[in-house]
């Protein structure tokens, strides 16, 4: 997959799967010959919500451009400036803290102006997240890339990983675009309208088809 934080987490709230994956699986597998034999392979593997939402995208900012291993250990030393309870990084917290402290967790300046960005967008409200289950993908997305340091990449795994929308096609993932021209195209490139237009059998659960491909690559799921 594409940039971003991956990688175990330590003592998080209860996991949440998606309701909707086996009737995701039973509709991708009447649709698409690929979805049919790709789906048995992972019987028992689900999409997983974990953490916050502001937890979720400081994790996403942190991880970006560097290895998954280094990200950890980043993340691992920037949580323990601001504790909190397990899983859960308060933005206000975040908005308190020295930027040089920030800095000694090995963060650039960059991300320490990115985290301290979107730790006052949650903090003043700015962000509605009480209201992101009632607004469509493109509203989120729209909110979210405001936000120094989120580009539109990671809104959509915000959307697939977090907030589990079924119907995302991140067309910007690299993973994907390899997945797809590996399963369907025989190894030869791929266009983003090529892309799009096997997603079209996807519909409405894009989502699932796109975890299935990283599946495809990697077996070991990603969380975020």
């Amino acid at each position: 997959m594409g940039q971003g934080l991956n990688g175990a987490e330590t003592a998080l709230p209860v996991v949440q799967t998606p309701s909707y994956w086996d009737e995701a699986c039973r509709h991708l597998a009447k649709r698409d010959r690929v979805m049919r034999k790709l789906i048995p392979r992972f019987p028992e593997a689900r999409l997983q919500s974990r953490g916050d939402a502001f937890t979720t995208l400081a994790r996403s900012i942190v991880g970006q451009q560097i290895s998954v291993k280094a990200a950890q250990s980043v993340w691992d030393r920037f949580a323990a400036l601001t504790p909190s309870k397990p899983g859960h990084i308060d933005p206000a917290r975040v908005v308190a803290l020295d930027p040089q402290l920030m800095r000694s967790a090995g963060l650039s300046m960059r991300k320490v102006e990115y985290l301290a960005d979107l730790a006052r967008h949650f903090h003043e409200g700015s962000v509605h997240v009480s209201q992101w289950t009632s607004m469509d993908d493109d509203a989120i997305i729209d909110e979210l890339v405001a936000i120094r340091g989120i580009g539109r990449w990671t809104a959509e795994m915000f959307l697939i990983f977090h907030l589990m929308r079924p119907n995302v096609m991140p067309l910007d993932d690299v993973g994907l675009i390899k997945g797809i021209s590996l399963s369907y195209f025989s190894g030869e490139p791929v266009s983003r309208a090529e892309a799009r237009e096997v997603g079209e059998a996807w519909a409405p659960f894009r989502s699932v088809a796109t975890w299935y491909i990283w599946r495809s690559l990697d077996p070991l799921p990603v969380d975020y």
